[in-house]
């Protein structure tokens, strides 16, 4: 053979092994390393290039690892020094991985182009590595909930495009670094939005150098520390803050004045420290929310009269703070107040709460104080504690507000329904009967086994019959379930009220014999999750997919906009949509929804609530939670509707998967290889318009997204353009898949529709 044809079919062989070759070979090693010692793996992790043979869960550019996107996948192993070797590595998720363990390699530091580095919630121990201070590009730093130890290392104070910084829930301890002109400091990071630094061991006093004018936070967390000394004055050059964390710590000194200057501060947390001197007025926060100085050492006052100047205020809190004296009423009339919790002081004299209350009032909380009487002004929907006071000490008092509560009795959540004088203990709401125990017994035939359609962490769910023939489905707890007592008694309020053709019915509830029971109407089809996997036999075409997410958008647009108060789900995904007898939607599972006044929108929550999948990144990054995260959720579940497929599966995100795909340019968006086989054979018209909507509503900020009134139009558009009349029952009823669900054992009500996650992959 001549030298040129040798040559030739050398170069053609070179360029086919490349092709074949997709992955750069040093990245091949690496993530084979990463292979050899963690187990639970992905199990398409096969063969030698992991670029071209899709592994879940890499992404690659230009034959380069760029994403490794492992979150919840219950890895097991310990973070090899090889993993170094991805140099163009941008993204880095193991996060919800508890398995893996031992400490994070020095050699991280290499991978300089990370701009995202999600290691929280998995079991790594050690310090974290000074070099950590090279990942000059890192716009994202959650290493939270972990078991790392040592200090925090002042190279962070390099990582100037950080926007994210989460070290909370560690075994961390030492002082708060700040730049002394030799080493780093957080002082630096004056682009970062947010210092989560709690629950850790931190110790000595917040540097004042810490917080400067030219700051962006918005949060700083450093509650549950071992942090002394006290509260920097800088604190109120910081014009962007939302949320301040300091409670429970061993702060002293008094409260700085020009704290007064943070106007957009909205939730104020100091309790359970040591602060003295008297508190400044800080009717200058005109969007606070929140204020919590409990079990101070406050010089001993009346209750200030700024607050009932600050109309914006949901929840006070000043409970053994040496209060003393009488206060007015007009703190009750506080537009927004939900919560007074003045417990453990020396208020005296007699409570009376007016008539000009807010209708948002909750709790008002006096245990303990040396009130003498209550003058009662008519119905009220407030839980007032009064026991521990002079008015309770007095021999016959059998009133609600003198029964302390029980340490552990779940009854205890349900007393601050108003009660008539006389009317026993059955809470007056509309619209929902009070069932006693031994009826929904005979109803269920004494809760037989055959008559159990449905588990999970809540309890049972048990198919009963009314006298009349009518179907109920009864939940009923796990006895001494204390969080399922929270959420027994706000699917009660916010059901008892709602009334609407898209929204689960809620028929009555039982509580007596510690027991905690709700019954709903009987929805026969299941639910949507259920419908889309094929568990419940039924068929769903693509007029019928549009069908059910027209009624669950307007199900929702019902809760956020005429609802009174508004609603906020909170949990919206295929298994909290039912489906009637005729395929309607029904949107159902309130235990983790909130009621939500104009004022409170945008308010900051205590603790991130919803399913990993569906759940807002921007409310779980902020903790604000908007009408517009029930949106985000709701455009998974339109992703969900059309490719069948599970919101997170294997390491693959249903957002991510769908955008990378799309392709305007092609037929249905080039999206065949995704959408579910049972649809593909179907007429698609408006698919197009479908999917760009479900992006719209999953788009990272909440302000790019649509309200539900929006989606319910452009739904309905999109019904027309499929040939539906959106204003016009379709015929279609559970009789066209009789024999289809014959003997299908799933119900609305079983077991994925108790799946009620509390986490969220770290990135999307």
């Amino acid at each position: 053979m001549e030298p040129r044809i040798q040559l030739l079919f050398l170069v053609v062989f070179i360029q086919a092994y490349i092709i074949a070759a997709v992955t750069d070979n040093h990245d091949v090693i690496a993530l084979n390393s990463v292979k050899n010692i963690w187990r639970n793996l992905p199990p398409n992790w096969v063969g030698s290039d992991p670029c071209g043979d899709g592994w879940v869960g890499i992404q690659c550019m230009n034959s380069r690892v760029s994403s490794i996107m492992l979150g919840s996948m219950g890895l097991e192993g310990q973070l090899s020094d090889d993993i170094s070797s991805l140099t163009e590595l941008q993204i880095l998720d193991l996060s919800q991985n508890q398995g893996l363990t031992g400490p994070l390699p020095a050699s991280i530091g290499n991978l300089t182009k990370l701009t995202k580095l999600f290691l929280n919630h998995c079991g790594f121990t050690g310090p974290i590595p000074d070099t950590i201070g090279s990942l000059q590009q890192l716009a994202s730093l959650s290493l939270n909930s972990n078991k790392f130890s040592g200090q925090i290392p002042p190279s962070i104070g390099h990582l100037l495009m950080l926007n994210w910084l989460d070290l909370s829930d560690n075994q961390l301890e030492g002082s708060i670094p700040v730049s002394d002109g030799t080493t780093s400091g957080l002082d630096m990071l004056v682009k970062t939005q947010h210092f989560h630094l709690g629950k850790n061991k931190l110790s000595g006093e917040i540097p004042k150098q810490i917080f400067s004018s030219n700051m962006t936070l918005i949060h700083v967390v450093l509650d549950s520390n071992k942090l002394i000394g006290p509260i920097p004055s800088t604190l109120g050059l910081v014009q962007s803050l939302l949320v301040v964390r300091f409670d429970n710590n061993y702060l002293s000194g008094s409260v700085p004045s020009n704290l007064n200057n943070l106007k957009n501060l909205t939730d104020l947390y100091l309790s359970n420290n040591k602060l003295s001197g008297t508190l400044p007025p800080l009717l200058g926060m005109s969007s606070l929310k929140t204020l919590d100085l409990s079990n101070n050492s406050f010089n001993t006052s009346v209750i200030p009269t700024w607050v009932s100047s600050v109309s914006s205020l949901t929840t006070l809190r000043m409970e053994g703070t040496q209060l003393q004296g009488q206060f007015s009423s007009d703190l009750f009339s506080l537009p927004n107040l939900q919560t007074v919790g003045l417990k453990d002081n020396s208020l005296s004299g007699t409570l009376y709460i007016g008539t000009k209350f807010s209708n948002q009032l909750r709790l008002i909380d006096l245990q303990n104080n040396d009130i003498t009487d209550f003058n009662e002004t008519g119905e009220h929907n407030i839980e007032i504690k009064l026991a521990g006071n002079p008015i309770c000490q007095e021999t016959g008092r059998t009133e609600n507000y003198c029964v302390p509560p029980p340490q552990s009795n779940s009854t205890s959540f349900f007393r601050h329904w108003y009660v008539r004088k006389n009317s026993g203990s059955i809470p007056q709401l509309r619209g929902a009967k009070c069932f006693s125990f031994e009826e929904l017994k005979k109803y269920t035939n004494n809760f037989s086994e055959a008559n159990n359609i449905g588990y999970g962490g809540y309890g049972k769910v048990y198919r009963g019959t009314l006298p009349s023939g009518e179907l109920i489905a009864i939940k009923r707890a796990q006895q001494g379930s204390m969080q399922g007592a929270l959420e027994f008694k706000t699917e009660i309020e916010l059901l008892s009220r709602v009334h609407h053709k898209n929204v689960v019915s809620l028929l009555g509830f039982c509580f007596e014999r510690h027991e905690q029971m709700l019954t709903y109407e009987f929805v026969p089809n299941g639910t949507l999750h259920e419908a889309l996997s094929g568990k419940s036999g039924i068929r769903l075409d693509w007029t019928r997919r549009l069908k059910i997410a027209l009624g669950a958008a307007r199900g929702l647009a019902y809760l956020h906009e005429l609802a009174n108060p508004p609603i906020i789900h909170r949990d919206i995904k295929s298994a909290n949509i039912l489906l009637d007898q005729h395929l309607t939607a029904k949107v159902a599972d309130f235990g983790l929804s909130k009621p939500i006044s104009d004022r409170e929108k945008g308010h900051v929550t205590t603790q991130v609530k919803g399913t990993m999948g569906y759940m807002d990144p921007e409310y779980f990054m902020t903790q604000q939670l908007t009408e517009k995260s029930d949106v985000y959720s709701f455009g998974v579940l339109l992703l969900e509707l059309i490719t069948a497929r599970k919101p997170i599966e294997r390491g693959k995100y249903i957002v991510r998967e769908v955008r990378m795909a799309t392709d305007k340019a092609k037929d249905l968006h080039g999206l065949h290889q995704i959408l579910d086989p049972a649809i593909l054979d179907t007429s698609l018209k408006g698919l197009e318009k479908f999917v760009a909507l479900a992006m719209r509503c999953v788009e990272e900020s909440g302000a790019d997204r649509p309200k539900m009134s929006e989606v319910v139009k452009e739904i309905e558009s999109i019904t027309l353009i499929a040939g539906m009349n959106p204003n016009v029952e379709t015929p279609t009823s559970s009789s066209s898949y009789e024999e289809a669900s014959k003997g299908s054992p799933f119900h609305p009500f079983s077991n994925e529709s108790f799946a009620n996650g509390s986490t969220f992959p770290a990135s999307i």
